[in-house]
């Protein structure tokens, strides 16, 4: 049986790409354009001229795809999850007492059962 019926999916497991952009960041593209949407709307209400309402969202706009395109080559899939989660880790772990470490080797049963 030569041929099969079946179609192989081969983009099991690949980040979804758009228009070169991979993961979260096709997600950040999206959400500053809805806000975008929301800042012309709302200047346009407050009176804003509506040529320089577009100008400023374009120019906005441009800035965003900049911003969003580089973070997407500078870090790749994951990178700037790992960055922002590394900023988060404390530079020491500081401890007053000897007791976290003296109490490793006790044989207790710590689930609530009393003997």
């Amino acid at each position: 049986m030569a041929n099969s019926v079946y179609q192989i999916n081969k983009g099991i497991n690949k980040p979804i790409e758009f228009k070169g952009l991979r993961a979260q960041y096709i997600g950040y593209l999206a959400v500053g354009l809805v806000f975008l949407l929301l800042l012309f709307t709302a200047l346009y209400l407050a009176g804003l001229d509506l040529f320089a309402c577009l100008m400023l969202i374009f120019l906005l706009g441009g800035a965003l795809f900049g911003g969003v395109y580089h973070l997407n080559k500078t870090y790749g899939q994951y990178g700037l999850l790992k960055k922002l989660a590394r900023r988060s880790l404390p530079a020491a772990v500081r401890f007053t007492s000897r007791k976290a470490f003296t109490n490793l080797n006790r044989k207790e049963d710590h689930h609530g059962s009393t003997h």
